[in-house]
């Protein structure tokens, strides 16, 4: 029995596309490969990314201590999304867990969408509000995709 969507489904978003993983809609394998990057990963990567800048930089090179080094740390990690995603496509942390920042057509990003993508992730909200593709907002405003490498 097929089941209509409600009318205000196809009224307000038009009739729900059928999909039955994160990344079909954009032409990506369901694994392996070059499909979506899940969101552990990802959260994984930002938190050895993190680490990198608080712990090793922030405390242990430059020896801050509260605000600074929490203001200090995001800016080290802002600039370290800039340069590495901006040039290789992807952070120490990304790459650890073999990740990348693409285009939806798997290039490598502008260096317009690495500085808005970084902006706004480091804003956290847009990159805690996703699609069904598990793309943030951040990313989905930057026109860029996380991808698995391996």
């Amino acid at each position: 029995m097929s089941r209509e969507p409600r009318w205000t489904q196809t009224w307000l978003s038009g009739t729900p596309a059928v999909q039955d993983y994160p990344g079909q809609r954009l032409g990506l394998p369901e694994q392996g490969k070059g499909s979506i990057a899940r969101f552990g990963r990802r959260l994984g990567a930002l938190f050895i990314d993190w680490l990198i800048c608080a712990w090793a930089i922030s405390q242990g090179l430059l020896r801050l201590t509260g605000t600074d080094a929490a203001l200090v740390t995001i800016g080290i990690l802002a600039l370290e999304y800039v340069l590495l995603v901006g040039t290789m496509g992807m952070t120490f942390g990304m790459r650890l867990l073999n990740i990348r920042v693409a285009t939806l057509d798997g290039g490598q990003p502008s260096p317009k969408a690495v500085l808005i993508r970084t902006v706004l992730l480091i804003l956290a909200v847009p990159a805690l509000i996703f699609d069904k593709d598990q793309r943030g907002l951040h990313d989905r405003f930057a026109r860029t995709v996380v991808l698995r490498e391996k």
